[in-house]
């Protein structure tokens, strides 16, 4: 039997909506994007295999969020009150606010498995691939909350290496990754953004700080709009200025400069 017959069957066997649902089960065992009372955010969610795996991972006080230019038809009832499906497009801004509605604000996961209609021709298909995934990511970027997490479908091919370099400014880390229950002949492959960083200061950033308390370690502490920045051989009540070495969700190192 071949793998794709295994997946397709089990997929039937077991109710899910497409085969794909095994991608997101095996995404999710990787990195564990998510977790039980998420709210998850599934862009071209069409036909529903990833909400209903999103929805039995997030559990009776989650919400899976699917949206889609087409009509997504109902669930189960088991899993359907936490499910809402929505019709738009994600670039619009209007698609946007009934996202934001529909998820009180607060979005902890952005999945997408979005591809194009293949034209055949592998550099136009890839192409519109990368700019599907980007456009999944400029909505997680504008959704997600600290810490949260992101994984979209691409074809392997050129720019895809820039894609994660972009990503890896805004996420603690980024990995590509191919889940088993890919076709063995698809050039499918999932970018993953873990834990989403919100701070107001990026890796390379040069500031003039005030050393506001210090750290356990004897580090001094900054804070940049709430946001602390641990800096070595600084004293609270200096001003100094600074360059960022690291950033963490909710909290980063710095250099000081001005020694």
């Amino acid at each position: 039997m071949t793998r794709k017959d295994h997946y397709y069957n089990k997929a039937k066997q077991q109710d899910y909506r497409a085969r794909s649902a095994y991608k997101l089960q095996q995404l999710d065992e990787l990195e564990g994007l998510i977790e039980r009372g998420d709210t998850v955010v599934d862009l071209g969610a069409a036909p529903g295999s990833w909400i209903q795996v999103a929805a039995e991972r997030v559990g009776p006080d989650g919400t899976v969020v699917g949206v889609d230019f087409q009509r997504i038809d109902d669930f189960d009832p088991e899993i359907d009150d936490r499910i809402e499906t929505l019709r738009g497009d994600v670039t619009e801004e209007k698609t946007l606010d009934r996202i934001r509605k529909a998820t009180d604000g607060s979005v902890d996961v952005v999945l997408s498995d979005m591809a194009p209609n293949v034209s055949g021709e592998y550099s136009l298909d890839q192409a519109r691939s990368l700019h599907l995934a980007r456009t999944a990511a400029d909505v997680a970027l504008e959704l997600l909350d600290a810490g949260g997490n992101f994984a979209a479908k691409v074809f392997e091919g050129p720019d895809v290496d820039a894609f994660r370099d972009d990503l890896d400014d805004e996420f603690r880390y980024v990995r590509a990754t191919v889940p088993d229950a890919t076709r063995k002949e698809s050039s499918e492959l999932y970018v993953l953004g873990i834990d989403r960083l919100t701070a107001p200061v990026r890796v390379g950033d040069e500031l003039d700080v005030e050393i506001v308390d210090a750290g356990s370690e004897g580090d001094g502490i900054a804070a940049v709009d709430g946001f602390r920045l641990f800096v070595p051989d600084a004293e609270p009540g200096e001003s100094v200025r600074i360059r960022v070495e690291d950033v963490k969700p909710t909290f980063g190192f710095a250099e000081r400069l001005d020694e």
